[in-house]
């Protein structure tokens, strides 16, 4: 038995590569989508199987066996291809993949451009942060598909500012019905796209963003109170965030940490926890301000407010309102793993956090205390005024072993 795994390129026998056409050729059994099946009228394959999950193709496989099977795959192999998955829960002894013609490959053809500097993106039925990640690159090709449409993404880009850049949508690409439309993303928002479809936006000024420490006048400001530039750089470090990271920022006040810890863990997402509804306005307006879409303020009280949300991979508790044991527990027993990060600026709050991170299941427990001083101008002089010091304490949860 040979087991055959081919790239259809658009789907259409026109994009086959001569390999494919002869794979196909050989076999006793195609299996594919409906469309792939349907593209091949004059394939000699006495079995033709419609199927497009992994577990329905493998059924038909191990139905098959013996036999010299061809399973078709849109596109590239090797490209956001269902043929990784199958792939591994095949054997290697008589597997063959067969490369074809990429969506990305025939859209930049299209346009007559490269592609070889695009930030390449799937949202083919997976989240996304499909403006942050259009604000942080030139040209970025998107794979659509399932929720994440094309005029999707493009509201998504309108909502954050980014509604003047130019998008251009493929769809049915390589079909008799191929369309390919061009305009602003605000324009293209308001129209109904079909479902097979990519997208290539343009962004003429990507964002250049420092890794953490933003200066504190780069954010929208009330009476609620803010961690400071330099205490947000090491309560960020601290956190040690990865970029898929669920982050939960407790006590957010105006989301200055949130909104940074957003740009760090950008495949992420950050709940920002804060009782005051004004901090929830500044969350939100500072999140927008910087273009980040992964953001949520949440109102009312921790740790109540925490029910139904995913679990976090790390917290940051920036304010308890009396709560912190509470807080923390709760926290370690979402995730008995979470990294945890305090700041502290009362005696009474740096006496409760020492006791705690030294009677709780943490690993590597710090406590590091910041002063700091900026220089004022009086006169001809420069005086350094000193600000309140602040304590942050930091573990990582140390599950006990089962």
């Amino acid at each position: 038995m040979s087991i055959a795994i081919v790239g259809m390129g658009m789907g259409t026998a026109g994009t086959l590569t001569a390999d494919a056409r002869r794979a196909i050729d050989g076999a006793d059994v195609l299996i594919g989508a409906g469309r792939l099946l349907d593209a091949l009228p004059d394939s000699g394959a006495p079995s033709r199987h419609a199927a497009v999950a992994a577990g329905d193709i493998l059924a038909l496989i191990e139905r098959n066996r013996g036999e010299n099977i061809c399973v078709l795959m849109s596109g590239d192999v090797g490209f956001y291809s269902g043929a990784r998955a199958l792939a591994e829960k095949l054997p290697a002894d008589g597997l063959e993949l067969f490369p074809g013609i990429s969506s990305v490959q025939y859209f930049a053809a299209r346009l007559r451009r490269p592609w070889q500097d695009w930030k390449l993106v799937s949202a083919h039925g997976v989240p996304c942060d499909a403006a942050g990640i259009v604000r942080d690159h030139r040209e970025t090709f998107f794979l659509t598909g399932g929720a994440l449409t094309v005029e999707a993404i493009c509201q998504a880009l309108c909502s954050t500012g980014l509604g003047h850049v130019t998008v251009t949508a493929g769809e049915n690409l390589g079909s008799g019905t191929e369309r390919i439309t061009s305009g602003t993303a605000e324009a293209l928002a308001r129209r109904r796209h079909e479902p097979l479809a990519v997208l290539l936006a343009e962004n003429p000024d990507p964002r250049r963003h420092v890794s953490c420490g933003y200066p504190d006048d780069a954010f929208i400001r009330g009476d609620i109170p803010m961690t400071k530039s330099e205490v947000r750089s090491v309560v960020l470090s601290k956190l040690r965030l990865r970029g898929g990271d669920i982050v939960y920022d407790v006590g957010a006040g105006t989301g200055s940490v949130s909104v940074e810890a957003a740009l760090l863990a950008g495949n992420g997402h950050v709940y920002a926890f804060e009782r005051e509804s004004e901090g929830c306005r500044l969350i939100g307006e500072n999140a927008k301000k910087f273009g980040v879409s992964n953001v949520t303020a949440l109102a009312g009280e921790a740790p109540a407010s925490f029910d139904g949300l995913p679990v976090p991979d790390a917290a940051f508790v920036g304010g308890s309102g009396g709560g912190l044991e509470d807080i923390l527990r709760r926290l370690l027993a979402l995730n008995p793993a979470i990294r945890l990060v305090v700041s502290a600026i009362a005696l009474e709050t740096v006496n409760e956090a020492t006791a705690l991170f030294g009677s709780l299941p943490l690993r590597d427990a710090e406590i590091v205390q910041i002063s700091v001083s900026r220089a004022k101008l009086l006169g001809a002089h420069h005086l350094m005024l000193g600000q309140n010091p602040v304590f942050i304490f930091s573990g990582t949860g140390s599950p006990s072993p089962t």
